[in-house]
């Protein structure tokens, strides 16, 4: 049950985070399916960052966290002006340009981790980074349960996140970019602006979101994988969750609860009576998001303007 507990955390977290970037960039008006890129991304530039650590023996675990998190929102901000530049200021369609980034984010990954253990080893043609020792920095030992420092993280973003949207005058001038553009520029909202602000906060969130990922139950990670839909998965999270932080948070916890028990039900006993495939359990949390979707959707109510490139000369 510990375990259980463990893995529906770590795995919310995930969901969260990357779901309110999501958030961001729509409630700015762009549409960000490149969510799933933009993790990879993240995992890659945190993954990087631990592999060609000295820790342990550095000792200082405090400096290879916060490397390792500085990096991999990095990688994913910077990832994310791809989706910024061709839908803010070339206008180009927002969900054609985000499944490219998916793909290329998985692609480029790959390669790049392929090329480098080329070089170091010429015989290790592998896209695989392993991150055994570094990894126990980021984990105290509560009595069984083993915490991990970016679940605190996630809290404190997540209310960070809530401050920003409804309580500053930047989150309120995001909204409004995403609600009726030409109203917010009327009084002298830089639209352009606002939307690189919601793309860039939503890679800052979604490279973080990657590297929780491939760090949450293993001490390794094969790039050719991606991140396993994740990227799909938090966006349906945002759409249940009204595209507000605080349900959001909410529903990353039914999804990553179940995402949870296809790592933990062989500890139960009256599950593994029941013979049922570990795939089953694997696809169960995607099975739920379109069970979730199909009677939600009606009922969702996205940005007006998501999607919408913006053009000075409507009204």
């Amino acid at each position: 049950m510990i375990l259980l507990l463990q893995y529906t955390i770590i795995f919310s977290a995930v969901l969260t985070l990357v779901a309110i970037g999501g958030c961001f960039s729509e409630h700015s008006g762009v549409i960000n399916i490149g969510l799933e890129g933009i993790m990879v991304m993240g995992a890659l530039g945190g993954a990087l960052v631990m592999r060609f650590s000295n820790y342990p023996a550095s000792g200082n675990a405090f400096t290879l966290i916060l490397l390792t998190m500085l990096a991999a929102v990095v990688f994913g901000m910077v990832y994310s002006l791809l989706l910024a530049v061709a839908c803010i200021n070339f206008k180009a369609d927002q969900t054609i340009i985000g499944i490219a980034m998916n793909m290329l984010g998985t692609a480029a990954a790959t390669v790049i981790v392929k090329a480098m253990n080329t070089r170091i080893n010429p015989d290790n043609v592998s896209s695989t980074i392993q991150y055994i020792d570094q990894k126990k920095a980021f984990l105290v030992n509560l009595g069984g349960f083993e915490f991990n420092w970016f679940m605190l993280v996630t809290v404190i973003l997540l209310i960070c996140s809530y401050v920003l949207l409804y309580k500053t005058k930047l989150g309120l001038r995001l909204q409004a970019c995403g609600e009726h553009p030409q109203a917010a520029a009327s009084v002298g909202i830089s639209v352009y602006k606002m939307r690189y602000i919601g793309v860039i906060i939503s890679g800052f969130l979604g490279g973080l979101g990657g590297i929780v990922y491939i760090t949450s139950g293993v001490s390794e990670w094969k790039f050719e994988n991606g991140v396993a839909g994740f990227g799909f998965l938090a966006l349906a999270v945002m759409i249940f969750g009204q595209w507000k932080p605080h349900r959001i948070a909410v529903s990353a916890l039914l999804f990553g609860l179940f995402r949870a028990l296809s790592n933990v039900y062989m500890g139960f006993d009256f599950l593994a009576k029941l013979n049922i495939p570990s795939g089953i359990y694997n696809m169960l949390p995607y099975i739920i998001c379109l069970i979730v979707l199909a009677f939600t959707s009606k009922k969702s109510r996205a940005p007006k303007a998501e999607g919408i490139p913006y053009d000075k000369g409507m009204r």
